[in-house]
């Protein structure tokens, strides 16, 4: 896990990228779809904003984000595209003002939380460098639908380090949600970063390894593309498993992109 600071830097650095690229969209643009069926430029800076609010509550009124629990168990296939929806339907000037305040205000929050100090997600307590790490993760891979909507290209950034360490920290989340039994011997995954650098994670001698650049293995196991249109390899036949269904993110199991379809 990184330093707090560290990844609070860089969830605010992640955020004001995408910012950069959607301040100055049209109304037109901002109704461009992009690569997740269904959802346009609006939709997925709103999926940003409501996520955001929902964390925010987590931290400062569990209470509040207990009942946002309940109305997502009560409908959990829709819960999401609902806000996304809710937020789409606002004109983009008052969407991107509603996103902005949001970032800024749980920036604020996740810099109080004392060390050490958790708090309730719809998965398993939270801590704050998790919470900034998940937020980053999803920042990332929706601003990657926004540039693909757009059609420019990003930098890829030693900021993916928080998107990879997650990734490979929810390889067992990835069997669970699909109700398969995660293998029992941990994966080495050697990646290497932007800069040239080595980014390792598991024991050294795992016979099960995953092999490839940062920025595939990120755009993997956030699902913005397929895995035949990546240059990672995998040894044995665990780690190939793995990679077909990896996701970072929490909820069901996702369907992914199929092959040529995502970002290349």
């Amino acid at each position: 896990m990184s330093d707090p600071a560290d990844v609070l830097t860089d969830l605010r650095a992640e955020g004001e990228e995408l910012d950069a690229f959607v301040g100055e969209l049209n109304d037109e643009q901002w109704r461009l779809g992009t690569p997740a069926a269904g959802w346009s430029i609006a939709h997925q800076i709103a999926h940003l904003a409501w996520t955001d609010r929902a964390a925010l509550l987590a931290v400062t009124d569990p209470e509040a984000f207990a009942a946002e629990v309940e109305k997502a168990l009560a409908a959990p296939e829709r819960f999401v595209d609902d806000g996304a929806e809710e937020g789409a339907a606002l004109p983009p000037g008052e969407l991107l003002a509603r996103w902005r305040e949001g970032r800024e205000r749980l920036d604020a929050a996740l810099r109080q939380v004392p060390p050490g100090g958790r708090f309730p997600w719809y998965g398993p307590p939270m801590s704050a460098p998790a919470m900034a790490t998940a937020r980053l993760m999803e920042t990332w891979a929706h601003g990657q639908d926004v540039a693909d909507a757009l059609g420019v290209a990003r930098a890829a950034t030693a900021r993916l380090r928080h998107v990879a360490w997650i990734g490979h920290r929810a390889r067992d989340y990835a069997y669970l949600v699909r109700g398969e039994r995660p293998p029992a011997e941990p994966f080495r995954v050697e990646l290497v970063a932007p800069d040239g650098e080595s980014w390792t994670y598991g024991p050294e001698d795992a016979a099960q390894r995953v092999t490839g650049t940062a920025l595939d293995f990120c755009l993997l196991v956030t699902q913005r593309v397929h895995r035949d249109d990546t240059a990672l390899r995998a040894e044995g036949a665990d780690a190939e498993r793995w990679l077909g269904i990896a996701q970072a993110f929490a909820g069901p199991a996702g369907a992914g992109r199929a092959p040529g379809e995502g970002t290349r």
